[in-house]
């Protein structure tokens, strides 16, 4: 996966930064190859009940609908 595929990824988590920000947590892009994604979700996202609608329906889903070959996202809180 090229540069250009980790900027569209990147693009799509800054577009959730207002959502992050405002719950002191974050994600950022830790590792991209072949067809999957992982995620390090920081800060107060770690364990929260909102994560699974913030990362599934929103950050995961534009992932697949902007770049259709990314078939995984995997999402690691260390």
């Amino acid at each position: 996966m090229g540069s250009q595929d980790k900027k569209i990824i990147q693009d799509i988590l800054k577009e959730f930064e207002s959502v992050f920000g405002a719950h002191k947590g974050g994600a950022e892009i830790m590792e991209v190859k072949g067809d999957t994604v992982v995620l390090k979700i920081k800060g107060r996202c770690k364990g929260c009940a909102l994560a699974p609608l913030t990362f599934g329906l929103g950050i995961e889903r534009l992932i697949k609908k902007k770049l259709p070959k990314i078939k995984t996202i995997r999402y690691i809180d260390y």
